[in-house]
């Protein structure tokens, strides 16, 4: 089997870490690994029998590596990515740095493999949140083409990294000792026991940047500008895997029992929907999973064409390290590497 040399920018972080567990679990042909960061330079980690480095970012790190793995924020992603790309690297980027770039594809391998044949090097990984739903909403549309979609998140904190699994964590631990909150960096309110409607910066139309990532990554995704979407995406105080109430609208009448059948065959999908036994996914039980979780399917008795469904996923694993890694599989597979 051929093998190829991996860069993992941003190794170090909550999505580097992950990265760096799957890339071993699913025994990623690697030759030769390198691990990237900032603050961190001059780390040694172990990984899979070797010892590597951590090193910094410089003009031709890039060099004689074939696949790279960004999780460093948007900002370090613009600086480098192109000169990766340039250095015949092919970035599979986890930011929202290139996500609507029309030249870079957008990519869930669940919904849209073949947008990876028309990468310049750069391919985009979506939305954590994005990325759980349209798992579990391709298979509607492509049967009974959907026209509307409600969805309101209750996303974990491990979303915003690992300052923000820390601060839950001092925050509960104060109250439960029944003292004041000592730690409120992370977020503009206390996240502990609360509820924050509030994910990444609001716009001018009244919706969060979290919110419009949603709206458009959609439609970037499914390749339907027509689909309609809103979203309000809610911080909760939860450390890993995001819950999703999503509602739809479709063209073509589709049962709960129709729903049910399709996604059971879906790839990357697990049906957890049986009520009476209270059963129906949890984010205790999707944490550290690969699948995208759906339950609660029901037909939206307000209208004739409308389903509702409770979607939970791990954010980190296939809201993120997951879904690019299974990005690098796919070029390999398709020889485009």
């Amino acid at each position: 089997m051929k093998k190829y040399n991996v860069v993992v920018l941003g190794a170090t972080g909550a999505v580097g870490i992950e990265f760096r567990k799957i890339l071993l679990e699913r025994k990623f042909p690697i030759d030769k690994i390198k691990f990237l960061g900032n603050t961190t330079v001059g780390n040694e980690i172990e990984f899979g029998g070797r010892t590597v480095k951590v090193e910094a970012v410089t003009d031709d790190c890039f060099k004689d590596c074939q696949i790279g793995l960004f999780s460093a924020g948007a900002s370090i992603s613009k600086q480098v990515a192109r000169k990766a790309a340039e250095s015949g690297c092919v970035v599979v980027d986890n930011s929202s740095a290139w996500r609507m770039e029309a030249d870079v594809p957008l990519v869930v391998p669940e919904v849209n493999p073949d947008d990876v044949d028309w990468n310049k090097g750069i391919i985009a990984n979506p939305n954590c949140s994005t990325i759980q739903m349209v798992v579990a909403l391709k298979p509607i549309h492509d049967v009974a083409k959907i026209k509307r979609i409600v969805v309101n998140t209750y996303q974990s904190v491990s979303g915003t990294g690992l300052k923000a699994i820390e601060e839950l964590n001092i925050q509960v631990r104060d109250i439960m000792k029944g003292q004041p909150i000592s730690q409120r960096k992370v977020y503009a309110h206390q996240i502990a026991f609360n509820c924050l409607p509030h994910i990444d910066v609001f716009l001018p139309n009244g919706y969060t940047k979290e919110e419009m990532k949603m709206v458009n990554e959609t439609k970037k995704i499914m390749g339907d500008d027509g689909i309609r979407v809103t979203a309000t995406t809610v911080r909760v105080p939860v450390m890993y895997a995001h819950s999703e109430a999503v509602n739809i609208e479709t063209e073509k009448k589709i049962t709960a029992a129709e729903v049910r059948a399709l996604l059971s065959k879906a790839p990357g999908v697990t049906v957890v929907d049986d009520p009476s036994q209270n059963q129906y996914p949890l984010a205790i039980h999707a944490e550290g999973k690969d699948d995208v979780f759906v339950g609660r399917i029901r037909e939206d008795e307000s209208l004739d064409t409308g389903i509702n469904m409770w979607v939970v996923s791990d954010n980190i694993r296939k809201g993120a390290a997951l879904n690019a890694v299974q990005i690098a599989e796919l070029l390999i597979k398709k020889n485009l590497v």
